[in-house]
């Protein structure tokens, strides 16, 4: 059996082990050394969080039984995407396709932060009142078929090696858990890795309820993009324990904090101007 096969037929209990596994090591370290006092009663939360996942799993599993593995095996097969035309070490392939990736991530991102319908959708994620291990898989259905099929089309364009595929979707789903998790890390610590990579202190300015902060620091897992794209805001305004995450307009817990107000967000409410075009500060008393 070879590598492809092996992680074809494993491939869901690779992800799971992985996602478990860490989801684990997070809210342990969550307990041990939290970097903020939660707001919002923990257990209605993370039923709630968690329930969406367990959609979401069952959504995806439903509309593409093969998910993201399946369309880079259909592009190796059918010769399609860059990697089957251009001569290149299979080592080189797998990083360079883990990178392109991640890049499309950081793309798409600001895309959902970009079109209001999108905005709509993805707000789901940022309506969370705490920030937590749990936050970084809250997304609602809708927004998770839209990003698997984009995806898709990346990967159909690119004909990455299935081991790069399933190397990316198992390190995005780390580091979203990782960059979402509310731990304190020492400040030189961070400092360091946030050279290379997003880390907890960094992305939580992305969970801010000002505009400008929510409307940065789009990666999740390398931090390079938002640095070359002008995107970056080291910290928050009202530092990492003052500040205050969500959306201005939605900050009642039964609607943001249970699961049928969460699918319900994207419905509610007027269409309004584009989330990522608010990138300047105004003072309370200016909005």
């Amino acid at each position: 059996m070879n590598v492809d096969d092996f992680i074809q037929q494993h491939e869901v209990a690779i992800r799971l082990g992985c996602f478990f596994g860490v989801l684990a090591v997070m809210a342990t370290w969550e307990i041990l050394a939290p970097r903020r006092a939660l707001t919002v009663s923990k257990g209605a939360r993370w039923s709630s969080n968690l329930g969406l996942v367990a959609l979401n799993s069952v959504v995806l599993r439903l509309l593409f039984p093969a998910a993201a593995v399946g369309a880079a095996l259909f592009a190796d097969r059918q010769g399609w995407g860059a990697f089957n035309y251009l001569p290149a070490p299979g080592w080189l392939a797998v990083i360079a396709s883990v990178v392109i990736l991640d890049f499309a991530i950081y793309l798409q991102h600001m895309m959902f932060h970009a079109a209001p319908l999108l905005w709509r959708l993805h707000r789901v994620h940022h309506a969370d009142l705490d920030f937590d291990v749990t936050t970084g898989a809250r997304f609602h259905p809708i927004e998770i078929v839209l990003s698997m099929l984009i995806k898709f089309a990346v990967i159909l364009v690119l004909g990455p090696p299935v081991v790069a595929v399933v190397t990316f979707e198992v390190v995005l789903n780390a580091m979203a858990m990782f960059n979402h998790g509310n731990v304190r890390l020492p400040l030189a610590l961070d400092r360091l890795l946030r050279l290379a990579v997003v880390t907890p202190d960094m992305h939580r300015v992305h969970h801010s309820v000002e505009d400008n902060e929510a409307n940065s620091n789009f990666g999740f897992n390398l931090s390079v993009w938002d640095r070359l794209f002008g995107t970056y805001i080291s910290q928050p305004r009202g530092g990492h324990a003052g500040m205050t995450i969500g959306i201005h307009r939605y900050r009642d817990p039964g609607q943001v904090s249970h699961l049928p107000g969460m699918l319900a967000l994207p419905f509610t409410g007027e269409i309004t101007g584009y989330a990522i075009n608010r990138r300047e500060w105004n003072r309370p008393d200016e909005q």
